[in-house]
């Protein structure tokens, strides 16, 4: 590790509309993002690395930025190579239909959709997941409050951030941007 944001750089921005819930902050010193070394990764894109739950965004220079992410559960985890073919702050949330099935006294209220919020799913900022055909894979990487589930298997199959970090992302990632979900 090469060093350690300070807490300033992962507290809510102020001219943020809706509030970032207290709960959020602070995270263990550990879960702060931190620059390392990546000499062997393209500047400028995202990788996902699921065995130690690591989301690096790669800089020139052969470092990243590193952030500790909650990844799918176990089947719900899907390595790949996509883009990001669309961002959005404070997203509205629908669960697919495969959560529906899956668990429909949770997921089926909701059905309709969700509007965004601090008590959305989706948190404060999302990264839509294109595949290369250039359709909408469902996967994301977005905010979240409940932090405790970073460091672990615990989505349906999104990568999660805190909300502080994926507001500090956000606006760093263009449209475009190459995401690689690695192998387990």
């Amino acid at each position: 590790m090469l060093g350690l944001l300070t807490c300033s750089a992962c507290a809510p921005l102020p001219d943020e509309v809706t509030p970032i819930h207290p709960s959020e902050l602070p995270l263990p010193e550990e879960y702060q993002p931190r620059l390392v070394d990546a000499p062997d990764l393209a500047p400028g894109e995202i990788h996902v690395y699921p065995e130690t739950f690591s989301l690096l965004w790669t800089r020139p220079g052969g470092q990243a930025m590193r952030y500790v992410v909650g990844i799918g559960e176990p089947g719900r985890y899907y390595s790949g190579r996509f883009r990001v073919g669309d961002k959005r702050e404070w997203p509205r949330w629908t669960p697919t239909k495969a959560m529906i099935r899956r668990e429909p006294e949770i997921y089926g209220p909701h059905a309709a959709g969700m509007p965004g919020g601090p008590d959305n799913p989706l948190g404060a900022r999302a990264l839509y997941l294109y595949r290369s055909n250039g359709t909408d894979s469902l996967l994301r990487i977005h905010g979240a409050r409940d932090v405790r589930g970073l460091g672990r298997e615990v989505s349906n199959g999104c990568v999660r951030m805190a909300n502080a970090h994926v507001i500090q992302l956000y606006p760093e990632v263009p449209l475009g941007t190459t995401v690689v979900l690695h192998s387990a």
